[in-house]
């Protein structure tokens, strides 16, 4: 029997103000059944629809509403120009409460407009030094590159080549874990500028980091930046200051998700795991794993120390390489307490420094935290529902690889309110990032329920047929 469904617009008899779109299936036999209708007035349907299709066209993910200021700014401040060359102090600020760079860390870049080249450094060094033959001298210049690709130096580099907050091998921590290291500066002096003084000095342009989902703005100009000497009783300025704002987007970075959650409870005896595939397939072109009982021969895989390697993971159904266990342990006359497991699934990477964010509408109940260092991300939120844990340093702020030891593991003890229940699986946070990355949460459906409860009533999908009426219907009366 043939069928097709149509969509017709029908009338409301007693509301003529309202429109409603139904989906019926008609046979050959002409009988005739309406399956679902869908009513609201003109104009509150062409709001809804306008507003989907506006959040679904623009981008928003570079914006994160737990941290709206979030950003890595680039400071160029020009410290002396003689027409025949300049020298140039260059600072790298983490603005960011919990997204952090690790190694092998920030690699800055950008394009000159003239034929300039780097003659000296402090603090860094280029990658590359570039084509130099059209100087001439006994030393060549530092770098010659178009654009030039600059590094921190180590810890433990020669004093001679230092500069200050240098040597860090380009890890920045976020301003949440520490307020001392989240930025880093050197020095550069460069030759060949055609410019006869500062008031001509040519900006360079196009900065990149260098870090996966990272993209950077055009250099702008601002205020000088003013130095403070002799502990604060002098003041010192440079001759002219740009600022290049860059911002990170989990898309750019990475197409698939890189973390998972997980989830149980005492009241219930289940284990809700990671939803199958979070991150990728086994089987999928791409996706490599290593079976739990093989070792894989590390030392045959190629790796550059600059680059971050590809995981590479054990099978496991998430194929994930972070997971994220939440466990409601146990319940108290005035408390209630969770165990939180991270889970390293990847063979060939430590994570130092690592951070973990959760939104959860208790957390500002918290009164105990144990093994995990904790802070409260609510300077832009009007409620105290979100919170970032990490680490204790030379404790278990290093999440080694897969193995007896890739996992760090907390409690937490939080109050109960009036009316607190566990019932409809609040206990279970809303959201968890790990380094900034959002995780792959299991379906609301699929929480650890108590005992006799019923699950989440059953949402019909809506019809995609019923999506295209309407935008269609938008096309005719927005």
């Amino acid at each position: 029997m043939d069928s097709r469904d149509a969509f017709v617009p029908l009338q409301v008899q007693r509301s003529p103000e309202v429109m409603c779109f139904c989906s019926m299936r008609r046979t050959h036999k002409d009988h005739s059944k309406w399956n679902y209708c869908f009513c609201s007035t003109p104009a509150t349907m062409a709001i809804t629809m306008c507003t989907f299709i506006i959040s679904t066209i623009q981008g928003w993910d570079g914006f994160d509403p737990m941290d709206p200021q979030a950003n890595i700014t680039i400071k160029w401040d020009l410290l002396l120009s003689t027409g025949s060359s300049d020298t140039v102090k260059v600072t790298i600020l983490n603005f960011q409460k919990y997204r952090h760079i690790e190694a092998p860390g920030w690699k800055l870049g950008w394009d000159w407009k003239g034929k300039e080249a780097i003659s000296a450094i402090f603090g860094a060094e280029a990658t590359q030094q570039g084509d130099c033959s059209r100087f001439k001298g006994q030393e060549l210049p530092h770098c010659c590159d178009k654009h030039p690709v600059i590094i921190d130096l180590l810890p433990g580099a020669p004093y001679n080549t230092q500069f200050q907050n240098c040597c860090k091998g380009g890890v920045l921590s976020s301003m949440t874990q520490d307020t001392s290291k989240y930025g880093a500066s050197f020095q550069i002096s460069t030759i060949g500028s055609t410019a006869s003084n500062y008031s001509d000095f040519v900006m360079v342009e196009n900065f990149t980091l260098g870090l996966p989902g990272y993209t950077c703005g055009q250099p702008f100009e601002v205020r000088p930046t003013k130095i403070p000497v002799d502990g604060g009783r002098r003041w010192t300025q440079v001759l002219r200051t740009w600022n290049a704002v860059c911002g990170y987007s989990s898309f750019l970075s990475s197409p698939s998700p890189k973390c998972c959650v997980s989830m149980s409870a005492f009241y219930d005896s289940r284990i809700v795991d990671c939803p199958q595939c979070s991150c990728a397939c086994q089987g999928q072109p791409g996706s490599k794993c290593v079976q739990m009982k093989e070792t894989p021969p590390l030392l045959q895989q190629k790796h550059d120390p600059n680059e971050e390697p590809p995981p590479l993971v054990r099978c496991t159904d998430h194929m994930c390489p972070i997971q994220i266990h939440w466990h409601v342990k146990e319940s108290y006359r005035q408390y209630w307490r969770v165990k939180m497991t991270i889970r390293n699934w990847n063979i060939i990477k430590n994570y130092s420094q690592w951070n973990m964010v959760v939104l959860h509408p208790n957390l500002k109940n918290i009164t105990t935290v144990f093994s995990f260092s904790y802070a409260s991300l609510n300077d832009f939120r009007t409620t105290n529902d979100s919170g970032m844990f990490w680490g204790i340093k030379y404790y278990n702020d290093m999440l080694l690889q897969s193995g007896n030891g890739g996992n760090v593991q907390s409690e937490m003890l939080l109050a109960k309110e009036p009316g607190f229940s566990f019932g409809g699986g609040w206990a279970f946070p809303r959201r968890i990032m790990f380094n900034g990355d959002e995780c792959v949460m299991p379906q609301p459906d699929d929480y650890p329920r108590l005992p006799n409860a019923s699950p989440l009533p059953f949402v019909y999908p809506f019809p995609l047929s019923l999506v295209f009426s309407t935008f269609l219907f938008l096309l005719f009366f927005c």
